[in-house]
C-alpha cells in the first residue's frame, strides 16, 4: 500500500494545540488518510455508474458469464498452484479443464440414469401421495376437534386439488423441473463460456497488469486493496459453497439410504432426487435448507409418524453439523452476516436478478461490507487505526468501531 502525505492547507502548526498528538495515537504511524475527492474521482464514479447501468440493461444475456465467473474462482487456484511449479499457464488451464471434465463425466454417469428414473417415478406416484396426505390431514383435523364445517371445506379443496393433479398431463411438470435446474443447463447450452473462462484464467496476470497500468499511480494502492478484499470474499464463498453443497448432498443421500433400510423403503425410491435438491438449495443460506427439507418431510408424512419424525431429525441434524463444524472451517467470517441481513439481501437479489441474484446477493453484500470497513478506517482520524487497517490482510478486517 502506497503511503501518501496529505497536503497541508494551513500554516505552520509547530507549538500549537492542534499539532499535539493525542494520547491514543502513535506518533510513528504514517498519515494514510484519504485526500479530498477530485474531479477525476467524480469522472470514475460516473463511469462506474454508467457501466453498472449498461450491465443491468443487458442482464438477460449476462447469466452465462456470471456462471463463468464462478468457474474462474474455482479454476484459478489450481492453475496458480501448477504455474508456480513451472507449468505454463495455458497447459495448466488445459490440465485443470481435463480433470474437471473427467469428474463431471463420472458424476453424470453415476447419477444421471437413477435421477431421471426417480423423477419419472415421482411424477407417476404424485397423485397417490397427494391422496395419502389428504386422508391423513383430514384424520388429524378431526382428532384435534376442528369444527366440521371447516373440515368439510378443507376436504373439498383438497379433493379439487387431487382431481386436478390426477387429470394433469405429467409433461406439465417438466417445465417446473427445468426451471429449477436452468442455470445448470445454461453451462451446457452456452459453449462460449468455457472458452471465455479459459482465456480469463490463462491471461489473468497480464489482464490484471494491463488494467492496473491504466489506473493513476496514486490510486493503485486503493484499487489493489478493494480488489483483494472483493476477490477474497467471493473466491472463498464460491469454493466454500461447492464444498458445502457436496457435503450436504452426500450426507443427505447417506441418511436417506439409512432411513430407507430401517424406517421405510420410500426414502430409497427418492433418495437421489432429494439429495440433489438438498445440495442445490444449499446455495441459498437459511431458506434453502428449509425448502429442501419440505419435500422429504411431506414424503415421510405419507408413510407414518415415525418416518416423519425420522426424516425431520435427519435434515435438522445435517444442518446443525454443517453450521457448527463445516461453515466455520470452510468459510470462516468471509461471508458472516446477520440472519436478518441475509434474508433481506436474498429477497432483494431475487427481485433484481431472479434465482441467480438471490444466490449471489449474500457474497456481494459481504464484499460490500468489507470494502466499507476498509474505507471507514482509511477515513479515520486515528493514525494507529489506519496503520492496523492496512497491515491486516484484505478481507480480514475486524468490525469497525462506531464513530
Amino acid at each position: 500500500m502506497e503511503e501518501r502525505e496529505r497536503p497541508s492547507t494551513a500554516g505552520p502548526t509547530h507549538g500549537t494545540p492542534e499539532a499535539a498528538e493525542p494520547d491514543d495515537r502513535e506518533p510513528w504511524a504514517p498519515d494514510l488518510r484519504l485526500g479530498a475527492p477530485t474531479p477525476r474521482v467524480a469522472l470514475v464514479v460516473i463511469a462506474a455508474v454508467a457501466l453498472v447501468a449498461i450491465l443491468y440493461a443487458g442482464r438477460e444475456v449476462l447469466a452465462p458469464f456470471v456462471l463463468g465467473i464462478f468457474l474462474v474462482f474455482l479454476l484459478d487456484p489450481p492453475v496458480e498452484w501448477l504455474a508456480r511449479r513451472g507449468i505454463g499457464r495455458a497447459w495448466a488451464v488445459l490440465l485443470v479443464y481435463l480433470t474437471v471434465i473427467a469428474i463431471v463425466v463420472v458424476l453424470i454417469a453415476i447419477t444421471a440414469a437413477p435421477l431421471i428414473a426417480q423423477v419419472r417415478k415421482l411424477i407417476d406416484e404424485l397423485p397417490t401421495l397427494i391422496e395419502t396426505i389428504r386422508t391423513q390431514l383430514i384424520t388429524l383435523l378431526e382428532r384435534l376437534g376442528v369444527p366440521a364445517d371447516v373440515v368439510a371445506a378443507i376436504r373439498d379443496a383438497l379433493a379439487h386439488l387431487d382431481q386436478t393433479l390426477g387429470g394433469m398431463d405429467p409433461s406439465m411438470i417438466l417445465p417446473f423441473l427445468t426451471s429449477i435446474f436452468s442455470f445448470v443447463g445454461s453451462v451446457v447450452a452456452f459453449l462460449i463460456v468455457p472458452v471465455w473462462v479459459f482465456y480469463v484464467v490463462r491471461d489473468r496476470p497480464a489482464v490484471t497488469g494491463g488494467l492496473e497500468a491504466g489506473i493513476p499511480e496514486g490510486w493503485r494502492g486503493e484499487v489493489r486493496a478493494v480488489t483483494a478484499i472483493t476477490t477474497n470474499v467471493l473466491g472463498r464463498w464460491v469454493r466454500g459453497q461447492l464444498v458445502l453443497a457436496s457435503a450436504v448432498g452426500l450426507a443427505t443421500l447417506a441418511g436417506l439410504l439409512v432411513l430407507g433400510v430401517f424406517v421405510d423403503p420410500i426414502f430409497l425410491r427418492f433418495s437421489i432426487i432429494l439429495a440433489v435438491l438438498a445440495g442445490f438449495m444449499e446455495m441459498l443460506p437459511i431458506i434453502g435448507p428449509i425448502i429442501s427439507a419440505i419435500p422429504a418431510v411431506i414424503l415421510g408424512a405419507t408413510v407414518s409418524p415415525l418416518a416423519l419424525v425420522a426424516v425431520f431429525l435427519l435434515y435438522l441434524g445435517i444442518q446443525q453439523l454443517e453450521n457448527t463444524f463445516l461453515v466455520p472451517k470452510i468459510q470462516g467470517d468471509a461471508v458472516e452476516l446477520h440472519p436478518a441481513a441475509v434474508l433481506f439481501v436474498i429477497v432483494l437479489g431475487g427481485a433484481v436478478y431472479g434465482l441467480l441474484g438471490a444466490i449471489l446477493a449474500v457474497p456481494i453484500a459481504a464484499a460490500a461490507r468489507d470494502v466499507y470497513r476498509y474505507f471507514f478506517r482509511r477515513l479515520s482520524d486515528h493514525r494507529s487505526d489506519l496503520a492496523r487497517a492496512v497491515a491486516r490482510p484484505p478481507g480480514s478486517l475486524p468490525p469497525a468501531e462506531s464513530p
